[in-house]
């Protein structure tokens, strides 16, 4: 018995049904394929993340440990002989994320009852804050000059910058010291503050963003009539003000962990930072030592947070106004 011609499906329609089968599973394929692969991202991402959050939830938290329980948990690490060296570790470290008891003895220590600590760190606000102010000040000039004004002699200028930013500041120290014994300026802040002032680390990325404004932007405003200081302020600076944020940020970060610079320019310990100073801590009260530590924590955790969006608009923004 023939089937009548509305109940038969011609082979076109066979073929279309089939197809679709086709295209949802290899959709589904796709979307399974893109979870693992999320996830997959995810839980590395996650792992590198506990693995570098390790060291300092570990600090944080021994901060609150008593004296006597991080003697028995670490005093392996800090022993030492008669003689004054060091004890051979025969026993595991008890890395504690979680203190038996809380105490604040360490914080009451370093806050109330030595207030060298205190002056460490005031030390290094003093010699940090103006590098960060300075620096930005003249990496601002220097890149709109180099903006502004092409030409060969300027490049070449440019140039050396990118050198001299690409050494390390090992290569440079001798150099520096020699300087400032010229200047008589070493044992004092200007030692520190004047290579810190004149680096070309704010002078190059801030050139190579200050770059990736319109000419036709800056061109505009000379014909309206704008001076070039009105260019420098009310254009080149609102556009570039994500990028200084982000340059004073990884300024603040870089001298704010300096060792080596007041090491060799500072002779007077009074004078050194709690960046240098902790090395000294860890030598006698390891307690002493993980309160001081979150401490000088604190602030560069404050700066990042507080300028984290102008951090990304300064690495992502590709130039142009907003409007």
């Amino acid at each position: 018995m023939k089937l009548g011609a509305g109940r038969r499906k011609s082979l076109n329609e066979i073929s279309l049904e089939r197809w679709d089968t086709v295209v949802k599973r290899k959709k589904r394929w796709r979307l399974r394929k893109k979870a693992v692969g999320v996830t997959l991202k995810t839980v590395i991402a996650a792992c590198f993340a506990i693995l570098f959050l390790m060291p300092i939830l570990l600090t944080i938290t021994n901060s609150f440990m008593g004296a006597s329980e991080i003697s028995s948990n670490y005093g392996q690490v800090f022993a030492t002989n008669d003689s004054g060296g060091k004890v051979y570790i025969s026993e595991t470290v008890n890395l504690k994320f979680i203190p038996d008891m809380v105490s604040f003895s360490q914080y009451i220590t370093v806050l109330l009852k030595s207030p060298e600590y205190l002056f460490k760190f005031w030390n290094s606000v003093i010699l940090v804050v103006p590098i960060v102010v300075f620096q930005l000040l003249v990496a601002a000039g220097a890149a709109f000059g180099f903006t502004r004004y092409r030409g060969r002699v300027k490049e070449i200028i440019f140039f050396i910058y990118i050198i001299l930013m690409l050494m390390p500041y090992q290569v440079t120290l001798v150099p520096n010291y020699l300087v400032s014994d010229w200047l008589h300026i070493l044992d004092t802040n200007w030692a520190i503050w004047l290579p810190g002032i004149f680096s070309p680390f704010a002078v190059y990325l801030l050139t190579k963003y200050m770059r990736r404004i319109p000419i036709s932007v800056m061109e505009a405003a000379q014909i309206d009539g704008a001076g070039e200081w009105q260019i420098f302020r009310h254009i080149c600076m609102p556009l570039c003000k994500g990028a200084m944020c982000s340059i004073a940020i990884l300024i603040f970060i870089d001298y704010w962990n300096m060792v080596e610079q007041p090491l060799i320019l500072l002779s007077d310990e009074q004078k050194h930072p709690l960046s240098v100073f902790l090395s000294k801590i860890n030598a006698g009260e390891i307690g002493l030592a993980f309160a001081v530590a979150t401490i000088y924590m604190v602030p560069p955790i404050l700066v990042f947070l507080y300028g984290e969006d102008y951090l990304v608009e300064g690495i992502t923004y590709q130039g142009g106004i907003k409007g």
